[in-house]
């Protein structure tokens, strides 16, 4: 008999060599039906494996967030998948077909891309090959027989021959179909209830431009046929939030191949939000006592060699630009400018904090398949600033940092977010700055901190920067994904590499703490979220255009005009629609433009110098006077 510890503490005892779906039935017979894989001292496994030993034991199934189940799941439809390709296009050639954060994909090279029919065509023999409930069986092979087995599939062999000496080389077979694969898989292919195939697009072998162009097929798969009709109506609301169909709709921002990829312009509709929020964070930190600086976009390749980010960074950092004696380069981050303007001048400890905030354009070297939109570019206008601090300084002002951040947050409205430690990977030393007291010290002294401060958090390890550990917030975006906006950062290192000092109460020299924040993170990300987050639709201090007039006919002009003028005279984003068309088509594209007011003027308008106000939240609210209506207004455009 062996011990098998669960998941809730509990111990089971099993004869030695039972499978993990036979634990699965010792504990429910309704585990043992969902169940995917199982997961033994941290080791993903197939339900079929026998345990040998003692051992830790968790059974994944597709439920909840549990995305190990989901991925066995999906991983097991990806070799359908191939296999109803291999049948319908013989002479296709399979790559790799992993499972993903939400379905799977599986890369094909093919003489043509797949047509809209031909994608129905092999959904439809996926659905066959689940019909036929294939059993699926897992071996092994040492590395010769497994080349000599994948012969005609010149990828799998690539990918064999990679392998290092010694690894275990697995495959599953269900009928026809072998596949190279690492697992975990179901039992068989009857276990897949639903499929769907949702797009296809070209995909560079293993991702590089310098190899061939494949063909890559994105499905996915559900146990029920309800869960994947509440995907389907998931990508649809998603595919309405796109930021990038919003941008283009409402003239936000735009691209285009002679500028490059990953280079979006503003619109003066986006312009002006951008405007708003830059404004909006300036103000707010002056307040704190930030002092804001201008630095360049170019720096010396010694300056980064100086910070530490040459070592670490520079696969991200386009390339070096030689100029007479100097070697130049675009700056990833503008932390280093920000230690030399420290180093300026000579500081007491009766000077500290010292907050240098800037609205800085950075660089990042992103590969032309990564770039989107505003959310992933390369060029972008961070809300960066350095907070230079004593030791004893580092929690109070840690604390207020994270207090501006939740000012913004309760602004803007947000209330789905957790606070994320991110740690270094110890077992991955090599992305770090090379000195284990330095963070063990910051690590420890972070999480005291947020401890101290009363702040819920979760640790994450490899997700700090190189040269120390971090706060991150991460919030979760309106169609369900997590991602970073605001972070705060301790480093010990960079003052320890600029030499930065302060004269302390002693009279002596003492080096200081600085604390990296960036609130809104980037501009450019930040807006993405916020179009996807309202939908396009902004609220009134947000919103390009506050107020759209709509005179009725051509002799309400003179009126809207002196209206128009009237408002933009109190600091409210207005346009006159003064066009040739009739008012309810000019209601209409207002409202498709998600205008927050529009004021209708017609001849009891004119006649009794009022306004009739039409929201775009409660539709017709009635006709007011125009000072009634700019105190409504003001109201709502303080309304965060």
């Amino acid at each position: 008999m062996i011990k098998v510890s669960l998941k809730d503490g509990s111990i089971l005892e099993i004869e030695k060599g039972s499978s993990i779906l036979e634990v699965a039935k010792k504990i429910s017979e309704g585990l043992a039906r969902n169940a995917t894989c199982g997961e033994v001292d941290g080791k993903v496994k197939d339900l079929r494996y026998a345990l040998q030993q003692d051992c830790n034991l968790v059974i994944h199934t597709f439920q909840n967030d549990d995305l190990e189940g989901k991925k066995a799941y999906w991983h097991t439809t990806s070799h359908i998948m191939a296999q109803a390709v291999k049948r319908l296009f013989p002479e296709a050639k399979i790559a790799i077909g992993p499972a993903i954060e939400e379905g799977f994909y599986y890369d094909f090279d093919v003489e043509k891309p797949f047509t809209d029919e031909d994608k129905a065509n092999i959904e439809e023999e996926m659905k066959k090959i689940i019909k036929e409930d294939l059993p699926i069986e897992r071996f092994s092979l040492p590395k010769n027989e497994a080349i000599e087995l994948m012969k005609s599939e010149p990828y799998k062999v690539e990918l064999i021959e990679d392998l290092p000496e010694g690894e275990e080389i697995s495959f599953y077979k269900q009928g026809d179909f072998t596949d190279l694969c690492a697992g975990p898989h179901l039992e068989s292919t009857g276990k897949i209830k639903t499929v769907k195939i949702l797009s296809s697009s070209g995909a560079y072998w293993r991702g590089s431009e310098k190899n061939k162009m494949l063909q890559r097929i994105y499905a996915i798969s559900f146990p029920k046929a309800s869960m994947l009709q509440e995907h389907l109506d998931f990508l649809e609301e998603a595919r309405q939030r796109d930021h990038r169909k919003i941008g283009k709709e409402q003239e936000l921002f735009m691209t285009h191949e002679l500028v490059g990829s990953g280079l979006p312009m503003y619109l003066p509709n986006g312009a002006t939000i951008r405007r708003i929020l830059e404004r909006y964070i300036a103000d707010k930190e002056i307040a704190l006592d930030y002092k804001h600086v201008y630095t360049p976009s170019l720096a010396n390749v010694d300056l980064y060699k100086t910070s530490g980010h040459w070592d670490h960074y520079k696969e991200d950092m386009f390339p070096v630009m030689k100029m007479e004696n100097e070697e130049i380069v675009l700056r990833p981050m503008n932390c280093p400018h920000h230690m030399l303007i420290y180093k300026n001048k000579l500081h007491s400890y009766r000077d500290l904090p010292i907050r240098i905030g800037e609205l800085a354009h950075d660089f990042r070297y992103e590969s032309s398949g990564s770039v989107c939109g505003l959310e992933r570019v390369r060029e972008m206008c961070q809300n960066d600033a350095h907070i230079f601090v004593t030791p004893e300084q580092i929690k109070s002002v840690f604390g207020e940092v994270v207090k501006l951040i939740l000012s913004v947050y309760e602004d803007f409205g947000f209330n789905d977010y957790t606070f994320r430690l991110s740690l270094r990977d110890k077992n991955n030393k090599e992305k770090y700055f090379d000195d284990d007291t330095m963070w063990e010290t910051a690590e420890s002294q972070l999480r005291e901190i947020l401890t101290e401060l009363g702040i819920n958090f979760y640790e994450a390890e490899g997700e700090a920067a190189f040269y120390g550990p971090k706060l991150d917030v991460q919030i979760k975006t309106a169609i369900g994904h997590d991602i970073t906006i605001s972070t705060c950062q301790l480093d010990f290192l960079l003052p320890q590499r600029f030499e930065l000092e302060y004269i302390g109460e002693d009279g002596k020299a003492h080096r200081p703490v600085v604390i990296h924040r960036a609130i809104l993170g980037t501009f450019d990300r930040f807006l993405s979220f916020l179009i996807e987050e309202y939908k396009g639709a902004f609220p009134v201090w947000l919103a390009p255009t506050q107020v759209k007039i709509l005179p009725i006919t051509d002799n309400h002009q003179e009126y809207a005009k002196q209206l128009k003028q009237q408002l933009f005279q109190k600091g409210i984003r207005v346009e006159l629609d003064d066009r040739n068309e009739k008012i309810g088509y000019k209601i209409r594209e207002a409202q498709l433009q998600k205008v927050p007011y529009m004021l209708i003027v017609g001849d009891k308008e004119v006649e009794a110098k009022t306004v009739a106000i039409r929201s775009r939240e409660e539709g017709d609210i009635g006709t007011m006077t125009v000072e009634d209506f700019m105190a409504k207004l003001g109201q709502a455009h303080f309304d965060h």
